[in-house]
């Protein structure tokens, strides 16, 4: 979804959109083993591929140790999901002239982002993460990018608040229940375009802190993360951050569209999504160890790592060294950044000699604390289970 799209790559999209559709939007790329050496696909050139897993043309992945202890990622090591291609980059040559069309509120309207610059602006630090950040650690392997802990990254989010936008248009009409933003990308003709179209919707209540955001990280969004324009949802999984958004619609009902009736969705092992099943919308407390991350040399180390409360603040962290059958807290170093950020975490320990299974185990601010194991499900969404999350470090 982040790349500019030559003629063949158009060829491939309209031959393979039937059978996406039929799969669950899943990736129109091929999947490739995380060891490969592939190179940067061109949309994400600029980044810098040492820090970064070419999964996919459309799915990178940051290293586990390049997360870092500083708190903000990186724009060049910062990873990327797509479920479609992106829109040529020449969209990005007039950020300002982009428009978006806002619905539901009583003087609806189109928008350039010029014209929301004059609404107001927030910046907000949020973990931006993919749904499947994880699902490398389910036991049934299911489909999809093989992601182990890099598909997650804390960003700082410059924008327009979306409740602004709402007060400058009059306010809500009456018995809307979801914010349902859409994606500008191209789709194929001679398709239904609900079984392809990137249409999320979320909860009313996630207007208190959404953005219409044209910044990240203190420079314009760049196209393989969803510029001129990306709604974002702090504490909400990636994929309801609508990349290159050109609706925003306050909607009584959620879409209809398949990224939403049947996307997305938690559901046992081998059943098909559907409405009624729980929808990947808050995220929930995480952590994970990424340093050292094999092999050191015996005396004095320093574990250190990211965690975040998803929806909620994080209260603290626990490290263990001796697979969980002991706990200290870890100290959280660097400025709190806020509710949705991540934080780093560090233990000074010391590390005798032989194997240690190294784990971390994040609470949040309402008590919710990361499990041991975490239930199977049919797309492998949502894992947070501290023990598959754990790191062997032999010490010499």
């Amino acid at each position: 979804m982040s790349e500019t799209i030559d003629s063949s790559r158009r060829r491939v999209l309209a031959a393979g959109a039937g059978a996406m559709a039929l799969a669950g939007l899943g990736s129109l790329a091929p999947q490739v083993s995380a060891t490969s050496k592939n190179p940067l696909p061109d949309f994400a050139s600029w980044k810098d591929q040492q820090a970064l897993i070419v999964h996919s043309a459309t799915t990178l992945e940051t290293k586990r140790g390049r997360e870092g202890t500083s708190g903000i990622t990186p724009n060049h090591e910062l990873y990327v999901r797509n479920n479609l291609p992106a829109p040529e980059e020449t969209i990005t040559k007039d950020r300002d002239g982009w428009e978006v069309a806002i619905q539901g509120v009583k003087h609806p309207r189109t928008l350039t982002v010029a014209e929301l610059k004059t609404m107001g602006i927030e910046t907000v630090a949020a973990v931006l993460q993919c749904s499947g950040n994880g699902r490398a650690f389910f036991d049934h392997k299911a489909s999809g990018t093989q992601w182990e802990v890099g598909a997650a990254g804390n960003v700082l989010w410059s924008g327009v608040p979306l409740r602004a936008v709402v007060e400058a248009l009059g306010g809500l009409v009456d018995g809307v229940n979801f914010i349902t933003s859409t994606g500008g990308e191209a789709l194929p003709e001679g398709l239904d375009p609900k079984s392809l179209v990137v249409e999320r919707s979320v909860p009313l209540a996630a207007q208190e802190h959404a953005l219409l955001a044209w910044e990240m990280n203190g420079e314009p969004i760049p196209l393989a993360h969803g510029g001129p324009l990306r709604f974002v949802v702090p504490g909400y999984y990636g994929v309801n951050n609508i990349k290159y958004v050109k609706q925003v619609a306050f909607t009584a009902k959620q879409t209809e569209a398949a990224i939403q009736a049947s996307g997305y969705r938690v559901r046992p092992v081998g059943e098909k999504g559907a409405p009624g099943q729980q929808s990947m919308w808050e995220m929930n407390v995480k952590s994970w160890v990424t340093n050292p991350l094999r092999d050191v040399v015996r005396g004095r180390v320093q574990i250190s790592g990211v965690a975040f409360g998803g929806a909620r603040a994080l209260a603290g962290v626990e490290v263990s060294i001796d697979g969980g059958q002991t706990w200290r807290k870890a100290r959280l170093v660097g400025p709190d950044m806020g509710r949705f950020a991540w934080r780093t975490f560090v233990l000074d320990t010391d590390l005798p000699a032989g194997t240690h299974s190294v784990a971390s185990r994040a609470t949040d601010s309402e008590g919710n604390a990361q499990p041991e194991h975490f239930p199977e499900n049919e797309r492998g969404y949502g894992h947070n289970g501290w023990r598959r999350h754990a790191v062997k470090v032999t010490v010499a």
